[in-house]
């Protein structure tokens, strides 16, 4: 049965403890049906059939313990690659090839991943710890080598547990080579909602919230956040502070450019449990970009970003010192940052700007570019995916199922190379959920947008379709970092 789109019901702008495995060759889920393996020919096909540029970009990336600096005197207990909290960084250009040397010193032997989030790449390289490859242990290395075949603005993060809830993630940016927009200074915007080494770390949240409401602790479960944006309840966990490039709003990243300049932003929600709504206070945005593909351009005042969304802008600025402010949706607190282009007074850490309250964009209303637009077709299988559970028992998980890290091809969603593929996401629950596939960006409705990641409103449906055009085995799952670790996960494989 079809269903349509409520334009009302998702907005734009808005994992287990993983154990080591074996991918070499294809895998099975019964004797009669075949799975391509994360380094069968198929993908390694697929990967020589890309349009590299013959270039390597080489990064080396350690992954430490490290007291960090947020801000204003405050310092955490974390884990960083390189010993810097949101991470520096990596630059490459479309068809590139990343050659990224990880070296894993974390303490009591914790075992480590780099998921490359949102790049089409190939299947053993992915990152997902227990599926595509075995985790990197403590004091051992691995090197990711992949051709990052589409430009856009990426991240990386760990896929182990509720590691990204730490400080391990940094951006990725693939430059496009023919670069269409025009505009004379870039700044990444990084948001993360932050707890670890302050007053707890992301294993002990987790410990408390899996407990569900019979828990007899609150001491990290956050009760009554609600948003209308999100459709009711906007997230699980209290969090002290919230970060915009790894500052708090006492002790602002300052960006610096001149009144006038046209300026490229690239956001990226790095959070765990927090959606954002971000303004530049005396400014209006136009989305260019989201999850790395371009978008018909649209002026709004805010923009909505939930875990592991991404969004470009454009903006001209003024003459002046302007907040850019993050306000957490639903939980009423903010990160800031601000734009230095001429003198003027820094704002209260607490100036919230008239922005937050105007225009923001939804689903219905963005239109992919017409150069990315899926071409019209009629889906070859159609997979539904019921996102159930909820705070009572804390059971977040799929079609009632939570999923099994130590036997992740038990129940797949069958697809084969070449298919259009259809999902329909039907939320259950009372919560809204981001939904994050790997390996490959859909569309929403017939011409929206063309993401990784998406968001779902409560008791609401979203349907995608993309082209499987990339072998192997993908996570799809909920990017809430507490919900995905509880269950709600599942696989997506390619037949062989």
């Amino acid at each position: 049965m079809k269903t349509e789109i409520n334009r009302r019901s998702v907005l734009l702008g808005g994992a287990g403890v993983l154990a080591g495995c074996s991918t070499t060759g294809g895998s099975t889920t019964s004797s009669s049906t075949s799975l391509v393996g994360p380094s069968d020919p198929a993908v390694r096909r697929v990967e020589s059939s890309r349009r590299g540029t013959g270039r390597e970009q080489r990064v080396s990336l350690t992954a430490v313990a490290a007291r960090q600096d947020l801000g204003a005197g405050l310092r955490a207990a974390t884990w960083t690659f390189d010993g810097r909290t949101a991470g520096t960084p990596v630059r490459m250009r479309a068809g590139d090839t990343l050659v990224a040397a990880v070296s894993n010193r974390l303490p009591g032997g914790s075992s480590t991943s780099i998921h490359w989030h949102g790049v089409a790449l190939r299947n053993d390289m992915d990152g997902v710890a227990g599926v595509t490859q075995a985790a990197v242990p403590s004091g051992g290395d691995f090197t990711y080598r992949f051709i990052a075949p589409d430009p856009g603005t990426y991240f990386f993060h760990p896929h182990v547990g509720v590691q990204l809830d730490r400080g391990l993630y940094a951006p990725l940016i693939v430059e496009d080579p023919k670069e269409p927009l025009a505009y004379g200074a870039e700044w990444v915007v990084l948001l993360d909602d932050w707890i670890d080494g302050v007053n707890g770390t992301p294993d002990d949240v987790f410990a408390e919230v899996r407990q569900g409401m019979a828990g007899s602790s609150t001491k990290y479960m956050l009760m009554g956040a609600t948003s209308k944006l999100l459709g009711g309840d906007a997230g699980d966990v209290s969090y002290p502070y919230h970060l915009v490039n790894g500052g708090v709003a006492a002790d602002p990243d300052v960006f610096t450019a001149k009144p006038g300049e046209r300026v490229r932003l690239r956001m990226i929600n790095a959070g765990s449990d927090t959606a954002y709504r971000v303004a530049l206070s005396g400014h209006r945005l136009t989305i260019t970009h989201t999850d790395g593909f371009p978008v018909e351009p649209v002026q709004v005042d805010t923009v909505l970003i939930g875990m592991g969304e991404r969004y470009d802008v454009l903006v001209t600025l003024g003459d002046g010192i302007f907040p850019l402010v993050a306000l957490a949706e639903g939980k009423d607190q903010t990160g800031m940052a601000l734009v230095r282009s001429g003198s003027g007074r820094r704002p209260a850490t607490t100036f919230r700007p008239p922005e937050l309250a105007g225009s923001v964009l939804q689903a219905g209303l963005m239109k992919a570019a017409e150069q990315v637009r899926l071409t019209q077709a009629q889906p070859d299988v159609t997979h539904q995916l019921k996102l159930t559970g909820g705070m009572d028992k804390y059971d977040w998980s799929v079609d009632g199922q939570r999923f099994d890290m130590e036997n992740p091809t038990a129940s797949p969603l069958l697809i084969r190379e070449g298919q259009r593929v259809r999902l329909d996401f039907v939320n259950e629950t009372e919560m809204w959920h981001p939904m994050h596939l790997h390996g490959h960006t859909f569309q929403i409705g017939e011409a929206g947008p063309r993401k990784d990641t998406a968001i779902v409103l409560p008791r609401k449906t979203l349907s995608v379709v993309f082209d499987a055009d990339n072998p192997g085995q993908w996570l799809l799952h909920c990017h809430n970092t507490y919900h995905g670790e509880a269950g709600m996960m599942a696989l997506v494989a390619y037949q062989a």
